[in-house]
């Protein structure tokens, strides 16, 4: 079982746009994939989707093609043995391997399909590129180091199904200098929301903020990090309000949660001894 914490998935989520990136330092310096999330309705059972692979080093690679279930939980991703929610024993891809060229880009054509008993609802898998010449190198005690594979996250929805997200609480870290905001989703469908965000004391606006796409799984919650402008005036020990929206869709379709909150900011020296 495979496990990041929040701030790998918020860097994720700045910098490879919800592409999930095993030690992307490696991994990015190889291969470039998209699109970064594949969410698709299934239409008669079936739905469709093609991952671009392209090598931008100087060096032509070999590649394996796999995917596993996944889910969020709420300090981030989590890859799984086994869910209820699996779409991998309905999918298939093609290639399974492949030798990309230094400059260019190779495609993956994945399927998935239903049969006309299946249960109507939500079902994912991460479909992961790994080197597979550093894997086998790795077996043969060749290296040591750690195997790089970038992954997309597949959602395949199965009837009349969405999310319902709500914005329970919020604190803030003093550590990490970001306000956490934790979001459910009572809903039988994954959402992506980004926040629009503004912070206040009183009736004085402290600052305002977005914040970039974060998954919250179906029937499930999330911590999402807003990091908190280094330009804006330091946050004191008191209390704040935070207030904003939640959007997510695309835009002919954008759906939105408004959401109005205490933020109670304790003293740095409380927060340490929590």
């Amino acid at each position: 079982m495979i496990k990041l914490n929040q701030h790998l998935i918020s860097y994720l989520g700045s910098c490879a746009l919800s592409a999930l990136v095993l030690f992307p330092g490696l991994a990015k310096a190889q291969v470039q994939v998209s699109p970064l999330v594949i969410e698709e309705e299934a239409e008669r059972g079936q739905a469709k989707g093609i991952i671009n692979v392209t090598n931008r080093s100087n060096k032509a690679f070999r590649a394996r093609v796999y995917a596993t279930p996944f889910t969020y939980d709420e300090n981030g991703f989590e890859a799984l043995e086994s869910s209820s929610n699996d779409l991998t024993p309905y999918l298939q891809f093609s290639p399974r391997e492949l030798v990309v060229e230094p400059g260019v880009t190779r495609r993956i054509r994945m399927i998935s399909r239903f049969p006309p008993s299946m249960d109507k609802g939500e079902y994912r898998a991460v479909i992961f590129t790994e080197n597979l010449e550093h894997s086998q190198n790795n077996s043969r005690g060749v290296s040591m180091g750690i195997v790089p594979r970038v992954g997309v996250t597949v959602y395949v929805r199965h009837g009349d199904i969405s999310p319902q997200l709500t914005v329970e609480e919020a604190s803030f870290d003093h550590k990490s200098k970001q306000i956490l905001l934790q979001v459910s989703n009572s809903g039988n469908a994954t959402a992506r929301p980004k926040v629009e965000w503004t912070l206040k004391q009183g009736s004085t606006t402290v600052t305002t903020g977005k914040q970039n796409e974060w998954t919250v799984i179906a029937g499930g919650e999330r911590k999402i990090s807003i990091g908190y402008p280094s330009h804006a005036k330091e946050l004191t020990a008191g209390q704040y309000q935070l207030t904003g929206t939640l959007l997510w869709g695309e835009e002919e379709n954008r759906q939105s949660v408004p959401f109005s909150i205490n933020l109670t900011v304790p003293t740095s020296t409380t927060a340490q001894s929590n």
